[in-house]
């Protein structure tokens, strides 16, 4: 009788470690910084934890909200949206699709911001405090630039100056939209820009951008319906 209890208190024991063990690594995977993440475009992007955040390694590049409503694009790609109320669209550097897969896709304030969100389940568009509480970290905005960017002149232009990517964010030089004038698209190679999910007034919203020149992290207000790229931070 007593041989029986021991057996049967070892399959217990040996239950309860199985779901301990189970358990553990659900929560684990949960949070693990280089798990796989899929926006609802079936585009794939890894991540990486930077101090208290987990931040994608890669620029979005949906083409859709989360819900799969299309976020639309505008013909030919340099129309003027100056005169629309909050426009909502998003754009291949240049019309060109084929820089999606690198650089990712362009996207206006209005955008990024909309309640059926463009980052997948489990992420969202950073605040401007979240954005400065990465700088903090590493060390304040004169020197976080040159931390975050990719090494090398492969999609930064020379000098690159101060770049180390010692963090893994690997920021790259993806350009903007602009609206002046005949709405052109400038800067690939030379600056990234990131919209927050911050507005300042009715017509602005804060931004961080990085140069080709400088290894700073640079805080401003352009206008929502610029293009900037859209870089995903973990819920």
């Amino acid at each position: 009788m007593k041989t029986k209890n021991r057996i049967w208190i070892c399959h217990l024991l040996v239950i309860g470690l199985v779901l301990i063990l189970a358990n553990n690594c659900k929560k684990d995977n949960n949070n693990n910084p280089a798990a796989i993440i899929t926006d609802i475009d079936g585009n794939v992007y890894t991540s990486v934890a930077i101090g208290t955040q987990v931040w994608m390694t890669e620029n979005l590049k949906t083409t859709k909200f989360r819900n799969g409503d299309l976020i639309g694009t505008t013909t030919p790609d340099t129309l003027d949206i100056s005169g629309e109320n909050e426009p909502k669209y998003q754009w291949a550097y240049d019309g060109n699709e084929s820089l999606v897969t690198t650089y990712g896709r362009l996207y206006t304030w209005y955008a990024a911001t909309d309640t059926r969100n463009v980052c997948p389940t489990g992420w969202h568009v950073p605040t401007d405090a979240e954005w400065t509480t990465l700088t903090t970290f590493l060390g304040g905005d004169s020197v976080a630039g040159g931390k975050l960017k990719e090494t090398g002149t492969t999609h930064w232009s020379t000098p690159n100056k101060g770049a180390t990517n010692e963090t893994g964010f690997t920021a790259l030089a993806a350009g903007n939209r602009w609206y002046w004038s005949d709405a052109t698209f400038w800067g690939i190679g030379y600056a990234a820009m990131w919209w927050s999910s911050i507005g300042n007034s009715s017509d602005y919203a804060y931004f961080r951008s990085m140069s080709y020149d400088g290894n700073s992290v640079t805080r401003n207000l352009p206008q929502k319906d610029f293009g900037f790229s859209v870089r995903c931070l973990k819920d």
